[in-house]
């Protein structure tokens, strides 16, 4: 078992591309189709506004968004950014394919590939050879098991005591640098610290300004582990966006329920009264924990990328963390 000190110096370094990172599922074509100029753009926004880490996933898109990706990076040098990319779904070629649309509907794009659930050492190994070839790219820096909740719950805990193992000796053989896991689900993250051995957890939607239901005990279990948090969603799908929240936005995809909307309101009061904007305090509430290593959020344009990234240099006061705190809508 891999020392604590030493696996949270490991995640503890990622911070070193800086504390903001950019997740390229809209290069998969989310929800909407872009193009290639298009995901340029995006790309060349966040490397300009000084982003460093990038993170992707062979399911974006059937592998589109890693092509994307890694046809740009091949144009920086290397050592000046961190890669992630993820595992658990193997893309395989579609030999039926006959014009038809992804069957996962957030991604537009044709059903060229199939994805195949895979979670064994050896189903994982592949993936990341097979993502390396998708980028042109001579390694990959982060490599996550991606998604274990969402095959069952009754699933969870195999497909983590599979996956973990395999992805951490990926990492000890120095084919990658950090390991982890990316997950949506507080319970799926508190299972991976007590399996032991990852570096990071990227964890979606479940530490934010508007809700926190990793505190205290995901948070405590990383703590003890050695394990840094990567916080991804920060905007709970749209809702914390916009300086004033709009009911037209959403949550967790889906239309804002009546509380979680009443509790934004609240949040962007709060905010406007110390000077700063809803948006702004988003971003940068998970980096107050210690404990997280940087944030990470994707972009569906160029403004958005150079936004995003100037919000995170943005004087945000003591004060409006207290008075938040004050009023029990933060931990």
């Amino acid at each position: 078992m891999t020392a604590v000190s030493d696996t949270f110096t490991r995640a503890r370094s990622l911070s070193t591309f800086g504390p903001l990172g950019f997740g390229a599922a809209n290069a998969g074509n989310l929800y909407t189709a872009i193009s290639d100029e298009d995901a340029h753009v995006l790309f060349e926004a966040a490397w300009d506004a000084g982003i460093r880490y990038y993170d992707t996933a062979p399911h974006y898109g059937l592998g589109l968004s890693e092509e994307r990706l890694g046809a740009f990076l091949q144009t920086k040098p290397r050592e000046e950014f961190s890669l992630s990319t993820k595992v658990g779904r193997l893309l395989v070629p579609n030999e039926e394919f006959a014009g038809e649309p992804d069957p996962f509907d957030q991604f537009e794009v044709p059903a060229t590939r199939r994805r195949i659930v895979d979670y064994s050492p050896d189903g994982i190994r592949r993936s990341l050879e097979d993502s390396l070839v998708r980028m042109g790219l001579d390694r990959i820096d982060n490599l996550y098991v991606h998604d274990p909740e969402q095959h069952g719950a009754e699933n969870t805990r195999s497909i983590l005591e599979s996956g973990i193992p395999a992805v951490c000796a990926l990492r000890d053989e120095g084919l990658v640098t950090r390991a982890g896991v990316g997950t949506g689900s507080v319970e799926a993250g508190r299972m991976a610290a007590a399996i032991g051995g990852v570096d990071l957890i990227m964890l979606a939607g479940r530490y934010t300004l508007l809700e926190q239901p990793a505190h205290p005990e995901l948070i405590n279990d990383c703590r003890q582990a050695g394990i840094g948090i990567i916080a991804t969603a920060q905007f709970n799908s749209g809702l914390l966006a916009t300086p004033t929240p709009s009911r037209d936005s959403h949550y967790e995809y889906l239309p804002v329920p009546d509380e979680k909307f009443d509790r934004a309101v609240r949040l962007a009061e709060s905010c406007a009264a110390h000077g700063v904007e809803l948006p702004t305090a988003a971003l940068q509430f998970a980096l107050q924990n210690p404990q997280v290593v940087a944030v990470v959020m994707g972009a569906a344009t160029g403004d958005q990328v150079r936004q995003n990234a100037a919000r995170m240099h943005e004087a945000v006061p003591d004060e409006l963390w207290a008075d938040l705190r004050k009023q029990e809508l933060i931990p």
